[in-house]
């Protein structure tokens, strides 16, 4: 299938990291305003946009777009996942010329965020967190001692997750970690929720980012490179980690890629470069099995193995990843622009020959999942 909409201007924030003096509003205007002057675009030019609940309509107004179509979905870390198929979508039938995707969050300095707290109202306030299931370390924990033990995964290969990552992320200058990590060094680091050592869960930072999609026809009068959308899916699933069908395999991973590759007229044989979300160090594996990359119970040795680190045959999580390069709550607009980056030529740790790219995203506990698969030519 041909391309009918492509990625022309991406940008992250400034600044990533640490960012006391800026809201989440104001990091979706810095990435924002960055991101349309990547593209050649004029503001003017721009009739759709979308990012996660209130933050779309304040971005139109503050940036002077006067959209005709928004998405304001919010499902966790892969919300702009679906706003990217939607996105393609409103341009396929002419809702949207095109359309501004952004993300912005404090998520470790909280400035105008709101406090985050399980509500008695929800489900998992009713029936989980009495338990102890609350944070996110402790839902995640549930998946990856059942996957650890029916995959045979061990401490040390979910260890390498987290040493592959950090290799990757002393490559690249806008890490927030970039120290040297081995096997033993995850091991002997303090326990967060077993099995997860603190450098096998995510970080916790401020920063944001945005891009812009127009059609295919658009991108080519346009100076920067495009990054194809060749393919892209969604889905959603349970609504408590307690509810999950089996613990050992993400039933979402692996329709909305299906989908994706379906949509591309492409298989996991044709990927160069893969993002897989990664909240904590397992994650990751799920990807790798769930997405068709390998067998069952085999990635934890292929990652042990070498294969998904610099020089590696699958080149998975460029940037660092959620564990080593910044992780903001929300961490799908990331992944996203580190494979933006790689097919357009421009990541700090570039991995040469990228035509087409993989990138996965989740949301909640495996509750929502996207894909997006993008590439050099629209094929």
């Amino acid at each position: 299938m041909s391309a009918s909409a492509a990625v022309v201007g991406a940008s992250e924030t400034t600044r990533l990291g640490v960012i006391p003096d800026m809201t989440a509003l104001s990091l979706n205007i810095d990435a924002s305003i960055l991101a349309i002057q990547d593209s050649g675009l004029k503001v003017e030019e721009i009739d759709g946009v979308a990012s996660t609940g209130a933050h779309a309509g304040r971005l139109a107004e503050a940036l002077g777009i006067r959209p005709r179509w928004i998405d304001n979905t919010i499902i966790g870390g892969c919300s702009y996942f679906l706003h990217l198929r939607h996105a393609v979508a409103a341009i396929e039938t002419g809702r949207a010329n095109a359309v501004l995707i952004s993300h912005g969050q404090s998520g470790r300095s909280r400035v105008g965020e709101d406090r985050f707290a399980y509500s008695p109202a929800t489900p998992n306030g009713q029936f989980e967190a009495p338990y102890g299931v609350g944070p996110f370390y402790t839902m995640f924990t549930l998946t990856a001692l059942r996957f650890m033990k029916e995959r045979g995964i061990t401490e040390e290969q979910l260890a390498s997750v987290a040493v592959s990552q950090r290799q990757w992320a002393a490559l690249n200058p806008r890490a927030f970690v970039r120290d040297p990590l081995t096997v033993d060094d995850v091991l002997a680091s303090p326990f967060i929720a077993y099995p997860f050592h603190k450098a096998q869960c995510c970080l916790v930072t401020d920063g944001g980012g945005a891009f812009v999609v127009t059609s295919t026809e658009r991108a080519k009068d346009l100076p920067g490179k495009p990054a194809f959308v060749l393919g892209t899916g969604e889905s959603a699933d349970h609504t408590m980690v307690s509810q999950m069908a089996d613990f050992t395999t993400s039933d979402g991973f692996r329709r909305s890629s299906a989908e994706a590759f379906k949509q591309a007229g492409v298989g996991p044989n044709d990927i160069d470069h893969l993002q897989v979300y990664d909240a904590f160090a397992h994650v990751p594996l799920y990807g790798l099995e769930d997405l068709g990359f390998v067998g069952k119970g085999e990635s934890g040795a292929f990652v042990a193995e070498g294969h998904t680190a610099p020089g590696g045959s699958l080149p998975m999580n460029t940037n660092g990843g959620g564990l080593s390069y910044t992780h903001t709550g929300m961490y799908g607009m990331f992944a996203l622009q580190e494979s933006i980056r790689q097919v357009r030529g421009e990541a700090a740790a570039q991995v040469e020959g990228v035509d087409v790219a993989f990138c996965q995203g989740v949301g909640g506990m495996f509750e929502y999942t996207g894909s997006a698969i993008f590439a050099t030519r629209p094929h």
